[in-house]
């Protein structure tokens, strides 16, 4: 019976070393990196990997992470949303969503968005927000926060009453936590798919 490689936990770990070095790891690297003993099991998680399109070999023989895996998106330039304008398709550069979206991945995490009090800020019912943890909340960020044992998503305010929590709907009120406060971060990020 053939042994279990576990997929996932591989390409998590491809993934995580793509992220902090911007490369593919060597063969060698790639022992320490999957904890193998031998480069016939790394021939083997290889061949594995590229049969699903998530790496493939160059003319050189050496390894290459594929999108499927990095998570690369091109941008071909930037788009009016004015007046058009005549813009030509060039490629300026690649990036993950995950490198553009998360700054600190250790400390972020996804919540979706139900309920709509938070509207006029273009955050909808079905969106996803990515959440940075750990940050002190600045006068309007928008935070996840634990009002009185209720979770809730709201614009941050200081004032001279204390802090309150605002909708940016105008059919609710804002909140004043009358036993607690827990900031559980701070939105960086929304996500809508269309």
């Amino acid at each position: 019976m053939p042994r279990d490689i576990r997929l996932a936990e591989k390409i998590r770990l491809l993934r995580r070393f793509w992220r902090q070095e911007r490369r593919a790891p060597t063969y060698a690297e790639m022992l320490g990196l999957f904890g193998y003993k031998s480069k016939n099991a790394v021939f083997g998680l290889l061949r594995r990997l590229a049969e699903t399109g998530f790496v493939a070999k160059d003319e050189n023989g050496r390894i290459a992470l594929l999108p499927k895996l990095t998570g690369s998106v091109r941008i071909l330039g930037s788009i009016a949303a004015g007046f058009p304008t005549q813009e030509e398709e060039q490629e300026i550069d690649a990036v993950t969503l995950d490198e553009y979206l998360v700054k600190n991945p250790d400390r972020t995490y996804m919540l979706t968005v139900r309920g709509d009090s938070m509207i006029d800020a273009g955050i909808l019912p079905g969106d996803i927000v990515l959440v940075e943890k750990g940050a002190p909340p600045g006068q309007r960020d928008i935070v996840v926060a634990r009002v009185d044992d209720e979770w809730t998503l709201k614009y941050y305010v200081r004032d001279k009453a204390g802090v309150r929590l605002e909708p940016a709907n105008p059919k609710y009120k804002f909140i004043r936590p009358l036993r607690s406060l827990e900031i559980g971060g701070i939105v960086r990020a929304v996500i809508r798919k269309y």
